[in-house]
């Protein structure tokens, strides 16, 4: 027997038996551990229908939440919990512990724990188990993207609730873009009244429009929602990081104020850089975080190679070239935010022309920013695209998914993420705070979806930056995932059922469709088996040409039943090609697919072809 937990715990012993939470269970707290004792009340009382009060001391049927210094060495976000059958016994050594102790708790609980309301004929059960644990690493992060489509504050609680379910203690809001400037500033109303309004849907081209017509273009934060958000944050043991997007991805900030740069690029004025400090004078009251997050990343150049200014400001500063200007820029922000106490975070673009001295760098175009910087001395975050980015899609059968960035990263592949890089030494790994997973939003433009995206993704990346990878197991992971996901029903999370891609049935080769068109066919029998629907997928190879499909036909024992004469796609996309068939199958038939096809432009193609009953895509 496992517990189905998930990060998976350090050390498990299980034992006989079980505790029966009912009308006779209190809880017995310290007094540092009052508000953690509150919010385990609060999270057993509606589902339940008990009040279990809160003591000063018991001896009966009992949870007890103590401070032990004992276990200082296993950090501040470290816990013992001990379940016998007449007490559940949390130790830790800071108030984040006995949070996070508490989480495993309603994890080992049935999936009903989360229910809003009282749940009849459900026994509350907690097996007996002996858990140690604590986590490998500090920065154990999430970005959300509400720049290129606004989220509600709504959606940033229920994410937050289920971060800190599963130990995830850093929320990065990347609050501003090209597309959105989504927190209020006070002293420059225009940067939302004008910044606001749009969105990336309303702003690139109509094809990669995710938003509903239904849905209101834009949106902000106030400052009172962003104090509700963090202080809702800092209850569940989270930290919230603003980022501030500079001096690249500033068309928001640049249309309300045009005097600030052109073609998405804030200029290097003076008046620039005093009005963005100003701006950052409101976000740190704020956001209390030490780590302040401006960006700098994809910043293009030429705005400033044919600005007379810029080239004057590179003179004055003895700067060989943009990169070098670049690098001055950031350094003005780092050696604000040093001023104020806190510190910079950027992009590993930051690394470019010079690092400033007091830089975090957060890697996302691979490991190599992050290795670079690390072994230059500046701690890191590690974020690479082709691990941790969750905007991309979780099967290579596209069509079948929602719309997404073209990637694709299935859930085996962010398992498999190890943030310390092997190049680096045992020293310089030090220096790796930890990871973060993305869910940008050009594509996301509704919570249900940024759910889907999200989950289970999500449930291993957490474990990849809480777990030792000794301890860390696909098949185990699985297994206890199946268990979550009716959690993850009680919560209301839209996530994506675990499915591995099927096994295509057919592929082509570069031999097999040349410039001109051609007629190919393929022996499909043993993907049509019961009456219904089907679809026909055809898949390019990544990196591989465009195969351009102009027609399929059906065949059953020889003779043609059914010609589709076009593919369902999305607008605007050289992706899969999709067709819908109908078939009631003959026993013991053979079926054949032909089909009219041609590389596209002339390039070499292959892929895959794969036929499966029309799925119902949740």
């Amino acid at each position: 027997m496992t517990a189905a937990i998930i990060p998976r715990p350090a050390a498990v012993e299980i034992k006989r038996g079980a505790f029966e939470v009912g009308v006779r269970t209190s809880i017995v707290a310290d007094k540092a551990l009052l508000r953690q004792a509150r919010l385990l009340q609060g999270a057993l009382a509606a589902p339940t229908g008990y009040h279990v009060p809160i003591v000063g001391r018991a001896a009966g049927h009992r949870i007890e939440l103590r401070l032990a210094r004992r276990l200082a060495r296993l950090g501040p976000e470290g816990y013992e919990l001990d379940v016998s059958a007449r007490r559940i016994a949390i130790r830790a050594s800071a108030a984040a512990g006995a949070f996070y102790a508490i989480q495993t708790l309603l994890q080992l609980m049935p999936p009903e724990i989360f229910r809003r309301a009282p749940v009849g004929n459900a026994r509350w059960s907690v097996p007996c188990i002996a858990i140690e644990d604590a986590p490998r690493f500090s920065w154990r992060g999430l970005l959300i993207d509400v720049a290129r489509h606004f989220l509600p504050k709504e959606f940033i609680f229920k994410m937050l609730d289920l971060m800190a379910l599963y130990k995830l203690n850093v929320l990065q809001l990347h609050l501003t873009d090209d597309h959105g400037w989504r927190i209020e500033i006070k002293r420059y109303s225009r940067l939302t009244e004008i910044g606001a309004r749009s969105d990336y849907s309303a702003i690139e081209p109509p094809y990669e429009a995710t938003r509903s017509r239904s849905q209101r273009p834009g949106g902000f934060y106030t400052q009172d929602d962003i104090r509700e958000m963090v202080r809702y944050a800092a209850d569940r043991c989270i930290t919230v990081v603003p980022e501030i997007e500079m001096p690249g991805h500033a068309g928001a900030a640049i249309l309300a104020y045009p005097e600030l740069g052109k073609d998405r690029v804030f200029n290097v004025e003076d008046s620039t850089i005093r009005m963005l400090k100003n701006v950052l004078d409101e976000v740190l009251e704020l956001f209390p975080s030490k780590f302040i997050h401006i960006g700098g990343d994809e910043v293009s150049k030429m705005p400033w190679k044919s600005d007379a200014r810029a080239r004057q400001r590179m003179r004055a500063a003895g700067l060989q070239n943009e990169e070098e200007l670049q690098s001055w820029f950031i350094k003005q922000f780092d050696s604000y935010l040093t001023a104020k106490g806190r510190r910079l975070v950027g992009w590993d673009e930051i690394l470019e022309g010079g690092l400033a001295p007091g830089a975090t760098v957060m890697s996302w175009r691979g490991v190599a920013g992050g290795v670079a910087a690390a072994k230059a001395g500046h701690d890191v975050v590690m974020a690479p695209t082709d691990k941790t980015y969750f905007d991309t899609y979780q099967s290579r059968l596209q069509a079948l998914e929602p719309q997404a960035i073209a990637n694709y990263l299935p859930l085996e592949e962010v398992y498999t993420f190890e943030p310390i890089a092997p190049a680096l030494s045992a020293d310089e790994g030090k220096r790796v705070l930890g990871a973060q997973a993305s869910l940008w939003g050009e594509y996301i433009s509704q919570p249900k979806h940024a759910e889907y995206m999200g989950f289970p993704r999500l449930l291993a990346f957490a474990e990849t930056v809480w777990s030792t990878p000794r301890s860390r197991d696909w098949g185990s992971f699985i297994s206890r995932l199946d268990v979550q996901f009716k959690k993850l029903d009680a919560l209301d999370v839209n996530y994506r059922p675990y499915r591995p891609d099927p096994v295509p049935l057919a592929c082509w080769a570069p031999a097999a469709a040349g410039v001109g068109w051609v007629v190919r066919e393929w022996d499909i029998s043993a993907a049509i088996k019961n009456a219904g629907h089907y679809k026909a997928v055809f898949v390019d190879a990544p990196d591989a040409g465009w195969l351009e499909v102009q027609w399929i036909e059906l065949f059953e024992n020889g003779r043609p039943i059914q010609k589709i004469e076009s593919a369902q796609r999305r607008p605007g996309e050289n992706g899969d090609k999709v067709f819908a068939m109908t078939v009631v199958p003959t026993p013991g038939a053979a079926y054949t697919l032909r089909a009219r096809v041609r590389a596209r432009r002339g390039k070499e193609a292959s892929g895959h072809i794969y036929v499966l009953p029309a799925p119902t895509v949740r």
